[in-house]
């Protein structure tokens, strides 16, 4: 067996011994072996606090020792600054006995700490992709000297970077970064929630010339202390006076004021005195839920114990709260979004809470990951919320999808280990507007085919044609977003410039801004990120349609109409992978109990099976709901379901006489129409099986902007990016195909 722990540095070592570890873990014997014995790029995926970090940062701590780089060594790229703070006082500390310097480079860094970083670039720096992006435009002269030598880019969290133009956008500035200062670094990248661990593999190296070695390491035995309970937000409760189902999994250590929310009284309840973590699937669902906390401890007349994390707070705020979390004697909750989901160490937390289903297993595990990480096991409880539904509900209102998509998250992950794959093959014109305006402002006059020698080589815009390129680039010159030079060169126009010359420049990832929201003359509120024409908002305690949206003068225009959906709060992810609704369908089809559930739930569950048997559900699809109106369940993803929807509305409506569409996705369409069931399926495989262009199922005028920089792009590029990047063709085919 290879003798790691021989070949790393002596102050490795002595950590070691100061640590009193009693011997290496599997995933830093295996780190070790490939770093030091292969050029490989590495990928280590293992469980939270297993050591990942020091796998890595051990023999590549010791390369830079024995041998100094005249440059920064080792580049660590993270998704947060929590987590490039958190994890600068862990290398701070392991690099103080090899006399390695650690840098951070952020926006909340100091100027002069960056200027000592320009005077003597050296050691490890730790960086976000943003702050990348910034290097790469203000500092481009001085790439070659700061990373010259560079030997290993590490990246954190990679799973993070996997299904977003953000991941794009880092591997597109590392590949830029490798060429301007002439450089070949290793790549490592490091995830506690990896599902596909080939693919992500062929993710972390494009655009290397290395292959990527991923050591298979047997993750220990893990338990979890896991518990799901749903609750009505009024009594009475589904499983009233029942005794089935998981009792909870610790005593009470309060009691809400009396009319308190239920939900909320039992997160209350389980709180005092103890560090916990309280997740939410939006900002403003924390911001509400943490303001309900603190009303329940004044009115107990109780010190609030109740504190705030999510990505709109200040820097100061923000830190303070970390400040807090790590604090082993302060008994506090927090309340977050996804930005306490990935890996800074939060302290001694003790349990977590999640507020509805997360929208993927990864969010699921990197949530319950928060806990457990000094020897106790995951703690996660969940909380079902809903409505008592009306007494004419129809029968999709009934059932309570958040508990059916809690429960297939889990499911997936315990029997088969799944994880939600990378986005591959994608057309990310709006990061290739990016790139292209990066370069310019960056690296200044270059001719066209220059330009796009440097910008279509990146190996993320490989489905991208020349033909596509020239289209982009003749609408920025139309735009003035680039021009030309007197010596037929090409630079950033004067349009060009109020863009990058701003901050928000540097982020793909779409800011929040609020849009006010308008019916006739009325204003109704504001929302964050509108959703598409067509698509339905809940504010002001009413549902309405989108009609149109100025993004100019950011307003939406909206119509009223009947029903009840959850409030579009705009920062949700949308994307809900197949295998998701497909676990959810089976749940309904089993005859089983789940370990986890409590007695509302294990009564919820029950009650939504028989509901889904009286109609002949999950093997029948499409349900009458009374004359001709009829429902269908596709159990589809996000992008297949919109795909279906699409090919219903512009390719069968007229064959179905399809009248009074309307659909949550991606869960169900209701819909009336003229024709049989059988004749429904007949039409719509016969439509889906045609070869038809994927342009086809955008409607005509129709320029669906998805993405931060779609603006800036040709109609044309941006509706073919929609039909085909974001309508899943291929999945929706399937889908029909098996339909019955």
């Amino acid at each position: 067996m290879f003798d790691a722990f021989g070949h790393y540095a002596p102050f490795i070592q002595d950590y070691i011994y100061e640590h009193g570890w009693q011997k290496l873990r599997a995933i830093q014997l295996a780190g070790a072996d490939v770093i030091f014995n292969t050029d490989n790029n590495l990928l280590l995926s293992a469980a939270t606090a297993s050591g990942k970090t020091e796998a890595a940062f051990f023999p590549i701590l010791t390369e830079l020792a024995q041998d100094p780089p005249d440059s920064v060594g080792c580049l660590y790229i993270a998704p947060l600054k929590a987590l490039i703070n958190d994890q600068y006082l862990r290398l701070s500390d392991l690099c103080a006995g090899g006399d390695i310097p650690v840098w951070r480079y952020h926006g909340d860094v100091s100027q002069s700490q960056k200027r000592k970083l320009f005077k003597h670039p050296s050691g490890v720096l730790q960086i976000t992709p943003e702050s990348l992006e910034s290097l790469m435009i203000n500092k481009h002269a001085d790439i070659p000297r700061l990373f010259g030598d560079l030997r290993y880019i590490v990246i954190d969290e990679l799973h993070s970077f996997l299904r977003s133009d953000r991941g794009g956008q880092t591997f597109c500035l590392i590949e830029r970064l490798g060429r301007l200062a002439a450089c070949d670094p290793r790549r490592v990248g490091l995830s506690a929630t990896i599902g596909d661990p080939r693919a992500a593999g062929r993710f972390l190296a494009a655009g290397s010339r290395r292959k990527t070695s991923i050591p298979k390491i047997k993750n220990d035995h893990q338990v979890w202390r896991l518990s799901m309970e749903h609750f009505y937000k009024t009594d009475p409760q589904a499983g009233a006076g029942s005794a089935a189902g998981q009792p909870p999994l610790a005593k009470a250590s309060d009691q809400a004021p009396e009319m308190a929310d239920p939900s909320m009284a039992y997160i209350f309840d389980h709180t005092r005195g103890k560090k916990c973590l309280v997740f939410t699937n939006s900002r403003e669902e924390c911001e509400a839920v943490c303001q309900v906390l603190r009303q329940y401890c004044e009115a107990k007349h109780e010190p609030d114990r109740f504190m705030i994390h999510h990505g709109n707070l200040s820097a100061a705020f923000r830190q303070s709260a970390e400040e807090a979390m790590k604090d082993d004697n302060v008994k506090l909750t927090t309340c977050a979004t996804a930005t306490l989901e990935l890996g800074i160490d939060i302290g001694q937390l003790e349990r977590a809470f999640q507020i509805d289903a997360p929208f993927t297993v990864s969010g699921f595990l990197q949530r319950m990951g928060r806990t457990g990480r000094r020897g106790n096991p995951p703690e996660m409880w969940f909380v079902m919320r809903e409505d008592h539904p009306e007494s004419r509900a129809m029968l999709p209102v009934l059932f309570p999808w958040p508990l059916l998509q809690g429960i297939a998250l889990v499911q997936l992950y315990l029997e088969e280990r799944w994880v939600e794959p990378p986005r591959e093959n994608r057309l990310p014109y709006s990061l290739l507007y990016h790139q292209t305006m990066s370069t310019l402002a960056s690296m200044g006059e270059m001719t066209p085919a220059e330009l796009a020698s440097r910008v279509l080589s990146l190996s993320y815009f490989h489905r991208v044609s020349q033909a596509d390129y020239k289209v982009l680039l003749r609408h920025l010159l139309k735009t003035d977003q680039i021009q030309w030079t007197e010596n037929k060169g090409l630079i950033v126009g004067l349009s060009g410039e109020r863009v990058t010359n701003n901050f928000k420049f540097y982020a793909v990832f779409q800011e929040n801004e609020e849009y006010s929201v308008h019916s006739a003359s009325e204003e109704l509120g504001t929302i964050v990120k509108p959703p598409p024409i067509g698509d339905k908002v809940a504010i002001a305690g009413h549902v309405w349609v989108v009609e149109e949206i100025d993004r100019q003068r950011h307003q939406v225009y909206v119509h009223r109409v009947k029903g009840r959906i959850p409030a579009y709060f705009g920062d949700v992810p949308g994307d809900i992978h197949p295998r998701i609704l497909e676990r959810m369908r089976q749940i309904l089809a089993e005859d089983r109990n789940y370990p986890y559930l409590m007695a509302n739930a294990v009564a919820r569950l029950n009650e939504t099976r028989s509901m889904a048997s009286m109609a002949g559900m999950p093997a029948k699809q499409l349900v009458n709901l009374g004359g001709k109106t009829w429902c269908l369940f596709p159990w589809t993803g996000t992008y297949a379901f919109l795909a279906l929807e699409r090919l219903l509305k512009l390719k069968c409506a007229k064959r179905l006489g399809l009248k009074n569409f309307d659909s949550v996705r991606p869960y169900y369409m209701q819909f009336s129409m003229d024709v049989s069931p059988e004749d429904f399926f007949a039409i719509v495989k016969e439509e889906a099986s045609k070869d038809f262009d994927p342009l086809d199922l955008v409607y005509p005028k129709e320029v669906p902007v998805f993405d931060k920089y779609d603006e800036y792009l040709p109609d044309e590029l941006v509706r073919k990016e929609f039909a085909e990047s974001v309508l899943d063709l291929a999945e929706m085919r399937r889908c029909v195909e098996k339909m019955r």
